[in-house]
């Protein structure tokens, strides 16, 4: 038997999944052992770490998502140094956790997105979808000596969806509840959540991007305080919510439109910042009054999009928070005032990592590939059907047999 058959074969699988998000602050590393699949999948998390992007490659990997700044030679070299970059990252997890490479059978990477287009638009007179992630995985395999599947959302493009969000299928497999209706919400640097009616399937569930998560908060941070961040919200808090500047935020157009929709840098990046600025310049606010309105707009652009989208039809029982922004007491204490009598719970109350759990729903997707499980949700999405996400890259050595565990 190959190789490669024996992996398809298999019914558990230790798996590492690669996640760099649109806060670009590193690259994320989960190691799970996983066996069975869909509602039947179990998940034993074994070693989780973030290695930090060094800034000259941060600096690069920001210039390129500006098309003022972005150059294809560029890009053409970044797509193989991160590529190198994500192999080291699950190296170095592997060591930290004392698990031998050769005991890794499969890693998924979602790669880094560089440009998010999910409406339609004109290319050579035809209207498309499309997205854009680096980071290959061809290199990452050749590195790692470990079979590697990326290019996740481009299995969703090609039916017609957006290619995002992609948590939603392991939300469904690890979170949903017989009685409750639960709500996970992931504050990356864009926030997104998805809604899993009490005792509902996967045809069920709802889910979309929300607006800013981090992003908007970070760059007034990096413009204010000259940090990265505004830790634990310690600043913001300090501040006063503009709330006339605020109410004028939430009118922008993608707030106003129904599920499914996802967003990125290119609508709350650095020009969206830039003019929340001047806008708050004009308003004499001070850094702490910036900070505290910026990150009012997440809390705010999340509640109303449950108030107007999901509430309806699902009022939530629960709301389960991962991402950075559960460790910004200043949001989360928005988010427990806007959504009372709505439970607020850190993802860590259900047993479960927040920071690790992008990095491991690529490890379940790519597992879930090598079972043949469609893992995109339609509904979600927009596409046009169920989809296989990913496209599978061999080291060269895989013709050799591999130490199995």
């Amino acid at each position: 038997m190959t190789p490669l058959a024996h992996l398809l074969r298999q019914r558990a699988r230790r798996v590492a999944g690669i996640m760099s998000g649109t806060s670009t602050d590193g690259v994320d590393v989960a190691i799970a052992w996983l066996e069975g699949s869909r509602t039947n999948l179990t998940c034993q998390l074994e070693a989780f770490h973030t290695v930090p992007y060094p800034e000259d490659l941060r600096a690069t990997l920001l210039a390129q998502t500006h098309p003022e700044s972005s150059s294809v030679a560029e890009i053409s070299q970044l797509h193989v140094c991160l590529g190198r970059f994500m192999a080291s990252a699950v190296k170095k997890t592997a060591s930290q956790a004392g698990i031998p490479l050769e005991h890794i059978h499969l890693i998924g990477s979602h790669g880094h997105t560089l440009y998010h287009h999910p409406e339609p638009g004109t290319c050579a007179g035809e209207q498309v979808h499309s997205t854009f992630q680096i980071g290959s995985p061809d290199v990452i395999a050749a590195e790692t000596g470990i079979p590697t599947i990326g290019d996740f959302r481009m299995g969703d493009i090609a039916v017609g969806g957006q290619g995002a969000p992609l948590v939603p299928y392991f939300d469904y497999v690890y979170f949903h509840h017989p009685k409750e209706t639960r709500l996970l919400l992931n504050i990356g640097g864009i926030a997104n959540v998805t809604v899993l009616p009490a005792g509902g399937d996967l045809d069920a569930i709802q889910a979309f991007d929300t607006g800013p998560g981090n992003m908007v908060i970070d760059a007034l941070s990096q413009e204010l305080l000259h940090r990265p961040y505004d830790p634990g919200g310690s600043h913001a808090s300090r501040g006063n919510i503009d709330l006339d500047l605020l109410a004028e935020l939430l009118r922008h157009p993608f707030f106003q439109l129904p599920p499914p929709k996802s967003t990125g840098r290119e609508v709350f990046g650095a020009a969206y910042a830039h003019t929340l600025l001047e806008k708050a310049h004009q308003r004499h606010l001070s850094a702490e009054d910036m900070l505290a309105t910026a990150t009012a707009l997440t809390a705010h652009s999340i509640y109303r999009a449950y108030c107007d989208f999901i509430q309806p039809a699902h009022p939530a029982d629960v709301l389960i928070v991962s991402g950075g922004g559960r460790h910004n007491a200043f949001l989360m204490n928005l988010l427990r005032t806007l959504f009372a009598p709505v439970r607020v719970h850190p993802l860590e109350d259900y047993g479960l990592s927040a920071d690790a759990k992008e990095a491991l729903c690529f490890a379940v997707l790519a597992h879930e590939w090598m079972n043949g499980v469609p893992t995109n949700v339609p509904r979600v999405t927009g596409a046009r059907g169920p989809a296989l996400l990913g496209n599978l890259s061999l080291p060269p050595t895989f013709a050799t047999p591999r130490t199995s565990s």
